[in-house]
């Protein structure tokens, strides 16, 4: 006898591995209709977090749902945490970003309403400066230091982060020597 697997199980399955969030666009690919998905916001069995993504209230929040909120909000399949947020969340410096840093890639363009709390950075990147933390798409260590070099960040949060990363095993040898001429050539 075959099992029926209702439209709000299938969205659950999805939403455990991302934070409890899921997007319109993977609700389709689960063959989950767009009409579905405003009755179960309706019957307030899904909430509607932002424009194109909600959030399944069974799955347990925890600290790092707005990070993968903010990668999915982006809509972008290659979207990632980077910069100064990707820093927070490796803890490998005490850099406290306002807002949350994701990067998409260099020909996308966001244009949804709701992204206040976000800093948008558009930069093709490569599949190995892409890592994951806590089960979302975030840059590697050293690509969020370089990016981070190149931002703006504070010299003595990025000397923080480089030392840091290195002692913890997030940045190879070669990288915190290169990381470091980087931040020197800034600093002029």
């Amino acid at each position: 006898m075959a099992e029926v697997v209702t439209y709000l199980e299938r969205l659950r399955e999805l939403a455990l591995d991302q934070h409890g969030f899921v997007t319109t666009a993977q609700a389709l690919a689960e063959r989950v209709p767009q009409a579905e998905l405003s009755k179960l916001v309706a019957r307030d069995r899904l909430e509607r977090v932002a424009h194109g993504v909600y959030r399944v209230p069974q799955v347990r929040a925890t600290r790092f749902d707005e990070l993968h909120l903010a990668v999915l909000w982006t809509g972008a399949p290659e979207a990632c945490i980077s910069h100064e947020s990707a820093l927070d969340a490796y803890e490998i410096s005490d850099v406290n970003p306002n807002r949350y840093h994701v990067t998409v890639g260099s020909r996308r363009r966001i244009r949804r309403a709701g992204g206040e709390q976000y800093v948008v950075h558009y930069e093709d990147l490569a599949a190995s400066q892409i890592g994951w933390w806590q089960e979302i798409p975030t840059v590697t260590p050293a690509t969020a230091i370089a990016q981070c070099i190149a931002y703006g960040t504070p010299t003595y949060l990025l000397r923080q982060a480089i030392e840091n990363g290195h002692a913890r095993g997030r940045v190879t040898s070669a990288e915190h020597e290169d990381l470091a001429r980087r931040l020197e050539e800034r600093d002029g």
